[in-house]
C-alpha cells in the first residue's frame, strides 16, 4: 500500500509537467516536441491509473494522486516559466520622451519603436518593444530604472514577420 501511494505521488510529480509542457509546446506551434510528450503523457497516464484501481481501490490512492496532480501543476508552470519559450511584446507609455531610456534600450540589443500620442492632459510617448521571453524580466528592470512610472502593458505575440529585430534576436 505505502509503496502504491509513494508510485502513483512521483508518477503525478512526472505526469503533470510533462502534461504542462506537452500543452505548451502545442500551443507555441512545436509539434515534434508536443508529440513526444504526449506519447510520454499517455503511457505514465495509463500506468498511473492501473495503480490506482487496481486491488482495493483505496481513498488514500486516489487523494494522493489528485495532491499529485496539483503539486505537479506547480511543477509545470515552475519548469514553463524556466524554459521562457518564445518572445513578448511590451507596450511602455511614458509622460515624457525618455531619450536616455531609448538609447540604452537600443544600446542593449532591444528594437524600439516610438510613438506619439495624445493622452487626456498631454502628448504621450509610447515605445513597442519585442523580445525573447527569458530577457522580460531584465528589460523591465531596465525601464523601470529609467522610468519608475512608465504604464507597462506585456503580452505575448502569436505570429509576427520581418522587421529588423528579429533577425538580431535570432543570431544572439
Amino acid at each position: 500500500m505505502v509503496k502504491d501511494i509513494l508510485l502513483v505521488l512521483l508518477l503525478q510529480l512526472i505526469y503533470v509537467p510533462i502534461l504542462t509542457l506537452r500543452t505548451i509546446f502545442m500551443v507555441k506551434n512545436i509539434s515534434a516536441l508536443a508529440a513526444f510528450m504526449g506519447f510520454l503523457e499517455a503511457l505514465i497516464y495509463v500506468f498511473g491509473l492501473s495503480i490506482v484501481f487496481s486491488g482495493e481501490q483505496s481513498y488514500i490512492v486516489m487523494i494522493v494522486y489528485a495532491a499529485g496532480f496539483g503539486a505537479g501543476l506547480f511543477i509545470g508552470n515552475y519548469i514553463e516559466q524556466k524554459l521562457a519559450i518564445g518572445y513578448t511584446s511590451l507596450i511602455v507609455n511614458l509622460r515624457d520622451k525618455n531619450e536616455e531610456l531609448i538609447r540604452v534600450l537600443r544600446e542593449n540589443g532591444y528594437g524600439v519603436t516610438v510613438f506619439v500620442g495624445e493622452g487626456r492632459d498631454s502628448r504621450r510617448y509610447r515605445l513597442d518593444i519585442l523580445t525573447k521571453r527569458n530577457k522580460e524580466r531584465e528589460l523591465l528592470k531596465l525601464i523601470e530604472t529609467y522610468e519608475p512610472k512608465a504604464f507597462i502593458i506585456s503580452y505575448e505575440p502569436r505570429r509576427f514577420k520581418g522587421g529588423l529585430i528579429l533577425s538580431a534576436m535570432k543570431k544572439r
